[in-house]
């Protein structure tokens, strides 16, 4: 092994801000020759299945993690052995690295993200981590294991007593020299909340505080009072303080089953709190008479400029509700939090979700304001065909500026959407069944369908929120507006 090294490959950030993927699948094992830009295993992100090259030639080492496990970005994955003298700036470790060096290094790289085959390395923090705070009295540690076991839901009774040792939180103020790192949103939600963020333990990168670790503050203020009542009954058990703790964690495992909360479902979990708690949610919704939109369904169908595309309902949907967004174009719009401004797009990245195996996830079809009829339909097809194979790449669901959710395919006549992140609004559209309607002055069977248009009432007002759902029901009732209002 003359003149060899060993250099290991983190993994990169696939997505630009994702932090961990789950590896999936090894395609090399210890010993396997492989070449640059051979493929070595398959990881999932927070939304997609992304392939991992290897950027040189050499010979696997070592896999250090084995399938299924959940790796942090900038971790590495796997050591290959390579031929040759000096490894180049990208290589992240030597078979002999100079031990004084390494210290030195992260001060005179520190914006340097290094680019790989797949996305970017992990970006070297320019901020420092704060020193954790060494809780010196054990009822404060005691009380701190309490509160967050309740927050877990996982409340141990052994640990109410231990609730008494709140007042050990003046210590906090002991560190005021260093202000708490965080985003201004962050701050600002702190003040609302009249919480003191030098209190509040960070578990963001870097020691910054995050809008889960406020909220987690507010509850475990609250969490005495709702456990206080429950801690005499505990005093009796103390006796017998190693039986309790195992309680909580057993269970029947015949009849339940635990899933680890990981990948699409973490992602989409985050995404829907974040949203839930954060954008101010109105839903309306119309009751409308879709009969002609369903007949220029079959005629476009027979039409030779959509050979060989699928046209179905959602195609005249989506294009009703870009219709309505050239409208009313204020709808089309975000809310920065940071700049306390309302950011206007002037393009459509129409996001479109879709149910996977790997779970919810809502890929956007980019300047659909732009595109024909026949160039919708290809970018619907694409779409939900790349979406099935779990294909998905990660910045095709960013960016997205407006989302249709379709949950009639499953029968339901209409639900209550919440808004994507960062965007201001989400139609819903349920299903489409024949039901008597009043036509003509005369009640006929008719297609009829209920649509549910949710929106963000920081910046979208009812009148403006009535006209964007008013325009689109208007479209699909009469589909030769989109002629005349085109």
């Amino acid at each position: 092994m003359t003149n060899a090294s060993v250099r290991e490959f983190k993994m990169p950030d696939v997505g630009e801000g994702l932090t961990e993927a789950e590896i999936l699948k090894w395609y090399v094992q210890p010993g396997d020759a492989v070449t640059d830009g051979q493929v070595v295993c398959e990881v999932e992100t927070a939304k997609a299945a992304v392939e991992l090259p290897i950027p040189y030639d050499g010979v696997v080492r070592a896999l250090h993690f084995p399938e299924g496990t959940t790796v942090d970005v900038g971790t590495s994955i796997i050591a290959v052995e390579v031929a040759g003298g000096a490894a180049p700036a990208q290589e992240e470790t030597a078979v002999a690295p100079a031990p004084a060096a390494e210290p030195e290094q992260p001060a005179e790289q520190p914006a340097a993200r290094q680019p790989v085959l797949v996305g970017y390395g992990v970006a070297t923090s320019s901020t420092r981590r704060r020193p954790r705070k060494q809780a010196q009295d054990p009822a404060a540690q005691q009380a701190a294991s309490a509160v967050q076991s309740e927050l877990n839901g996982h409340g141990a009774a052994p640990a109410a007593p231990a609730v008494p040792a709140a007042p050990a939180a003046p210590a906090a103020p002991a560190a005021p020299a260093q202000r708490p790192l965080a985003k201004p949103p962050v701050r600002k939600l702190a003040k609302d909340l009249g919480v003191d963020l030098a209190t509040v333990t960070p578990t963001g990168p870097d020691g910054v505080v995050t809008r889960e670790d406020v909220h987690a503050a507010v509850a475990a203020a609250q969490a005495p009072q709702q456990t206080a009542p429950e801690a005499p009954p505990a005093a009796p058990a103390a006796s017998a303080p190693a039986a309790q703790p195992a309680a909580p964690a057993s269970y029947d495992s015949a009849r339940e089953t635990r899933i680890p909360v990981k990948g699409v479902r973490k992602a989409t979990a985050a995404a829907m709190v974040g949203s839930a708690f954060t954008a101010p949610h109105v839903t309306e919704f119309v009751t409308v008479d879709v009969t002609r939109t369903m007949k220029l369904v079959e005629e476009l169908k027979q039409d030779k400029e959509f050979a060989g595309l699928r046209v179905n309902p959602l195609l005249l949907i989506a294009k009703a509700l870009l219709v309505a967004i050239r409208r009313n174009p204020d709808i089309n719009a975000s809310w920065d939090e940071a700049a306390q401004e309302i950011v206007v797009k002037h393009y459509v990245n129409l996001g479109i979700a879709a149910a996977t195996p790997r779970g919810l996830i809502v890929p956007n079809i980019k300047d659909a304001h732009a595109r024909t009829l026949p160039e919708l339909a290809a970018s619907l097809g694409e779409l939900v065909s790349t979406a099935r194979e779990g294909k998905t790449s990660p910045s095709a669901m960013q960016g997205g500026t407006v989302t249709i959710t379709n949950v009639g395919v499953f029968g339901v006549d209409t639900g209550t959407p919440l808004l994507n992140p960062g965007e201001s609004a989400i139609l819903a559209v349920g299903a489409i069944k024949p039901q008597p309607w009043v036509h003509k002055s005369k009640v006929k069977p008719r297609q009829v369908t209920t649509l549910a248009l949710s929106f963000d009432h920081r910046l979208v007002d009812g009148e403006l929120g009535s006209k964007v759902l008013a325009d689109v029901a208007a479209v699909l009732e009469q589909p030769k507006r989109l002629i005349t209002w085109a």
